[in-house]
């Protein structure tokens, strides 16, 4: 079973995108894959920002019933991939959780690369398309080791 969990801020943007279009990519499989997204600061509970929903929605990906949700420790534990978009999220969750420090990255080192998904919050509909472009780039030419990494 393949378990990847993505990480971002809010979990209202970058993190359900990921989600949605890492599920996209295998929904061929969906009883080989948990994919799933919380965030390091969120109450939990919130839908997903209106541009990230349309701008899914635009690829045939329906978000209209994802909720937020905090990162926990339970939840960590769940899963073997754990993919953040920031630096500073993964610094985070290896300091607080150095036992899974080897199974957390940041989603561009799937490319063999280091750099932060930069979050559109705030900003215009076609910010929101690049990261979604952005990310799903990444998931195309990194899922090879996506899927060796989460493999369980």
């Amino acid at each position: 079973m393949h378990r990847v969990l993505f990480i971002c801020t809010a979990n209202i943007c970058r993190s359900p995108m990921a989600m949605g279009l890492l599920r996209r990519r295998t929904a061929t499989q969906p009883d080989q894959w948990i994919i799933e997204s919380a965030g390091t600061w969120t109450e939990g509970g919130e839908p997903a920002a209106l541009k990230t929903m349309q701008v899914l929605k635009n690829r045939g990906i329906d978000l209209e019933n994802f909720e937020s949700r905090i990162l926990t420790d339970e939840l960590l534990q769940a899963f073997n991939l754990i993919l953040t978009m920031e630096r500073g999220h993964k610094e985070a969750i290896r300091v607080e959780f150095p036992e899974l420090a080897n199974r957390v990255f940041l989603l561009s080192e799937m490319l063999n690369q280091d750099y932060d998904i930069e979050d559109p919050i705030g900003k215009s509909f076609s910010a929101f398309e690049e990261t979604a472009k952005e990310i799903d780039e990444i998931l195309v030419k990194g899922f090879r080791k996506i899927y060796e990494l989460s493999e369980g």
